[in-house]
């Protein structure tokens, strides 16, 4: 295992207005279907497998290359939706020994208390804050979770959406 391998995330930056609002806009409408998922001590929130939006991958993952120093292309993507009372624990995602970079767009219609949180062996090392239209690079390696905080119920009206992306090196 290299050192890389070992502590990763030697990119972890936020883009802000990554995309227009007109675009986010439509994007966050073409997103339905979600389902919800309730295993509590893991999560509760709605996701959406199989996103496929090619030509905004394309221009993110170029976005991403330049951020990152290497060739990059989305190998698959997911949306989430959160409202009040919804959460993802850090021990619910997916490790990666690989080092993909992971992106994730924010398509909320208004900026929510809700942070995305990166840890490195359980620390928080990256925090996110729910803004729309950011984008967030974060390179993963095997010690780097990923966790959504909690939607307090007093934020009645808030709906947190974020497309999270994976790329690995491409052509």
């Amino acid at each position: 295992m290299t050192i890389e391998q070992l502590f990763g995330s030697r990119t972890a930056v936020i883009v802000p207005d990554a995309i227009g609002a007109a675009e986010a806009d439509a994007l966050r409408a073409r997103l339905t279907g979600f389902e919800r998922y309730r295993l509590l001590d893991r999560g509760s929130y709605e996701y959406l497998d199989d996103v496929d939006e090619p030509a905004l991958f394309a221009r993110l993952a170029a976005l991403a290359s330049r951020l990152c120093g290497r060739p990059l292309a989305i190998t698959g993507a997911r949306a989430l939706r959160l409202v009040p009372g919804d959460y993802i624990l850090a021990h619910h995602d997916r490790l990666h020994d690989d080092l993909p970079v992971e992106l994730v767009l924010d398509l909320s219609p208004a900026p929510v208390p809700a942070d995305l949180h990166y840890r490195r062996r359980g620390h928080v090392f990256f925090r996110v804050p729910c803004e729309p239209r950011t984008l967030a690079v974060v390179e993963r390696g095997p010690t780097v979770t990923r966790n959504h905080v909690y939607v307090s119920k007093r934020c009645a009206d808030a709906h947190v959406v974020r497309l999270v992306m994976l790329a690995t090196c491409g052509a």
